[in-house]
């Protein structure tokens, strides 16, 4: 995901009150068992199904957590359950881990080493399963465990011998390119496609995850005066296509419908989303697009026919990163919602928003993020549009520091029962 100002800051008391305050009213049962929230049992009935609540948790570059790598296998898990207990008191219902960063696992995978972002050294046993871990906690607190992959980023580096000896990209070289300072699997090999597919249901084979989430890394974001080198897939795969870009999507697409194919084969009842950049295409490009004028379009510039994945119905639910305030010229927060309000209707693919929680009080963004109430304003627009299905916050340690309250005005507004996760 595209983002910025990760930098770490301390809780600060508006958010430090929220939490403790929380302790009557709708939230007097969040210490409820899993099935309280998500059926069965006695407490079937004790939660109205609602809205999804979701917080994202980064682990690329220990951007959320583990808050650094190298910690012992306690501090680590407390960490975790740390995350997990504040989705809690914050009435949120599901979290949306990242356990596959760079190529690299947060579970014993039988395909790729174990994470960097856990030992500091990729490939090292951190001694316990944090996707099993993170799964069983979870849902003891009736919370969602959406498993967070990302398919084609190896590594944020552009040199093979960093990586983990054991790793598929130095066993097979042929299938890696750098672009922009990183290495990416190339897309447009059919055995790349097979393999990362292959790799990501290994988790769905053995967890009982609730969703398959990709974010918005396809096709890498473009750098100017920088070819994406696919020529040689391009010769011996592209014949028939209009042009290399045609090509290319049609590799994303068949990435995507093959997954969600082979997801719900593997194991029933798990859902498939993704959560892309917000722009498909402006209406500039193309009639159908939206009333923005990005510099991005996913459509051009990602190889990803994001709306196309909608109308066909080959995932569950999507998550456009709406990371835009209210009113902003290029990129409108209201028209970007209203547009994905009308692309998901009547096809019966979930739309939850993605919020940039991050911008909050960040002195580095426009007026608009300077006021607490501009999420809480967010989430009141939405209700005007009965297809948003709820909304996902980037990311954790922003909900723990929320800067200057906006989370808790979002929970004080919004969120004043605890509800289930719509499926």
């Amino acid at each position: 995901m595209r983002r910025t100002g990760m930098t770490r800051r301390s809780l600060v008391a508006s958010a430090a009150a929220l939490v403790a305050a929380m302790t009557t009213g709708g939230d007097a049962v969040a210490s409820q068992p899993a099935r309280a929230l998500r059926g069965g049992g006695d407490g079937e009935d004790r939660f109205a199904r609602g809205e999804l609540r979701g917080v994202w948790i980064a682990t690329v570059a220990n951007l959320d957590w583990p808050s650094r790598a190298g910690l012992t296998a306690a501090a680590q898990e407390a960490e975790l359950i740390a995350h997990l207990d504040r989705a809690v008191a914050l009435r949120l219902n599901a979290v949306v881990l990242q356990v596959r960063p760079t190529a690299d696992a947060l579970w014993p995978s039988p395909y790729e080493p174990w994470a960097a972002c856990l030992t500091g050294a990729q490939g090292k046993d951190p001694g316990w399963d944090p996707l099993a871990t993170a799964v069983r906690e979870a849902h003891d607190r009736g919370l969602e465990l959406h498993a967070w992959f990302n398919p084609y980023r190896v590594a944020n580096h552009t040199d093979p011998t960093r990586l983990a000896a054991s790793h598929p990209a130095r066993l097979h070289p042929e299938w890696v390119l750098p672009y922009g300072g990183k290495l990416y699997y190339n897309p447009g090999l059919p055995e790349v496609r097979s393999f990362v597919q292959d790799a990501m249901l290994d988790a769905v084979r053995r967890y009982a995850i609730d969703a398959v989430h990709w974010d918005d890394y396809f096709y890498p974001y473009p750098v100017a005066g920088e070819a994406f080198k696919d020529d040689a897939a391009y010769e011996r795969y592209g014949a028939g296509f209009s042009d290399r870009a045609a090509w290319r999507r049609d590799n994303t697409d068949r990435l995507v419908r093959e997954m969600g194919e082979r997801i719900r084969e593997t194991r029933q009842g798990v859902r498939f989303g993704i959560s892309p950049f917000a722009v498909w295409r402006n209406a500039s490009t193309d009639p159908l697009g939206s009333d923005t004028r990005a510099g991005v379009e996913t459509y051009d510039d990602l190889h990803a026919d994001t709306r196309k994945w909608v109308k066909e119905g080959w995932i569950d639910y999507i998550a456009p990163q709406i990371y835009w305030h209210i009113g902003l010229a290029a990129a409108d927060y209201a028209k970007v919602l209203a547009w994905w309000s009308a692309t998901v209707r009547g096809t019966g693919v979930g739309l939850y928003v993605g919020e940039a929680l991050y911008k909050a009080g960040d002195p580095a963004q426009p007026a608009p993020w300077q006021d607490p109430a501009e999420l809480s304003r967010h989430l009141t627009l939405a209700r005007d549009h009965e297809e948003v299905g709820g909304h996902i916050f980037f990311s954790a340690k922003h909900v723990a520091a929320d800067r200057i309250g906006a989370m808790a005005r979002v929970v004080a507004d919004h969120y004043q029962d605890r509800v289930r996760a719509p499926r």
